[in-house]
């Protein structure tokens, strides 16, 4: 989580969202460079990689969405930095940095190759209690079908073959939605390590070679960093694991554990259906951003979801 509430928005009268047949993108109307801390920039553009680890096989686009409708962080800007960033610099895929809803309708849809949930939180489809309660019914019930709707759309997208990438909050995210759960393997359940706790993160054991996490020569990642651990339907053997938090070089008398197994995953890639989905948990603290190793495991698993980086995973191994 962060420091600072979701701040509160104006209402705006509730309007359709797309003409038929309209193939427009929405696109965000500020850079992101504007909100993230002083000296980003130049540190996130140092550590990027210089080049993809695959030719993409033809111009990729991503939606980055990191509407909260809950919890809202800081460094949402930080990251927006970092993906675009990592696409011009490397050209492997260009961003379209957005929380309108509208990018979510089918035709939209058409325009992406995969969809990235940068920190979202909540029902990010749905208007907001304070919203929603200076709404008329009927506007009610128009939200409550977009909602439907929109999410009905996301799993088309996905499951038909294209990428989904989950950074961070974006498994605080649609509890209401359990096919969602499902396809991002679980749901946050807490953080007992909070963002100025040292951890270690460990390469999953037997994964060190492999390219996803290849960058990180089975070393560990040791930072300050908020570490979720997850509830149902969490499954670490229901997906590649890739990387895991290492109990045994960090602090396991930490309140709030509730897990007594051991299991805290932080980055993983699956199959749904001809989807792809690649996810990690890393991302809450601005400094996340411009580590390159960091840097280095999102491209791998961004590429991989795009379809472009061409390296097996075995859902459940």
């Amino acid at each position: 989580m962060g420091m600072y509430p979701d701040p509160p928005k104006p209402m705006k009268p509730f309007a359709p969202l797309y003409l038929a047949g309209a193939l427009t993108l929405f696109l965000a109307t500020h850079s992101p460079a504007e909100d993230a801390p002083k000296g980003a920039l130049e540190k996130i553009t140092a550590a990027l990689p210089d080049k993809p680890y695959a030719k993409p096989q033809k111009e990729r686009k991503i939606l980055v969405f990191s509407k909260t409708n809950g919890f809202h962080h800081a460094s949402i800007a930080t990251g927006k930095v970092a993906l675009e960033e990592m696409g011009k610099k490397t050209g492997a895929f260009q961003v379209v940095i957005s929380d309108d809803l509208a990018n979510f309708e089918t035709d939209a849809l058409k325009n992406f190759d995969a969809i990235c949930f940068l920190s979202t939180t909540g029902n990010a489809f749905s208007p907001k209690k304070d919203e929603l309660a200076t709404m008329s019914e009927e506007d009610k019930k128009t939200a409550a079908e977009r909602d439907a709707r929109l999410k009905t759309n996301v799993m088309s997208f996905v499951k038909s073959g294209h990428g989904f990438i989950g950074i961070h909050a974006a498994t605080d995210s649609f509890y209401e939605w359990a096919e969602y759960g499902k396809m991002i393997n679980g749901y946050f359940a807490g953080h007992p390590w909070g963002s100025s706790v040292p951890v270690s993160i460990k390469v999953e054991p037997g994964q060190e070679k492999h390219p996803l996490v290849a960058m990180l020569n089975g070393e560990n990642l040791e930072f300050p960093e908020e570490i979720y651990q997850f509830k149902e339907p969490y499954d670490s053997k229901a997906v590649h694991m890739l990387l895991r938090l290492d109990t045994t070089k960090t602090d396991m008398t930490r309140p709030g554990i509730k897990r007594t197994d051991g299991d805290f995953g932080i980055s993983w890639a699956r199959h749904w259906e001809k989807g792809r989905v690649f996810y990690s948990s890393l991302g809450h603290n601005n400094e996340i951003y411009w580590n390159p190793k960091v840097l280095g495991h999102f491209l791998a698993g961004i590429q991989w979801a795009l379809g472009d980086y061409d390296v097996e995973v075995k859902d459940g191994k």
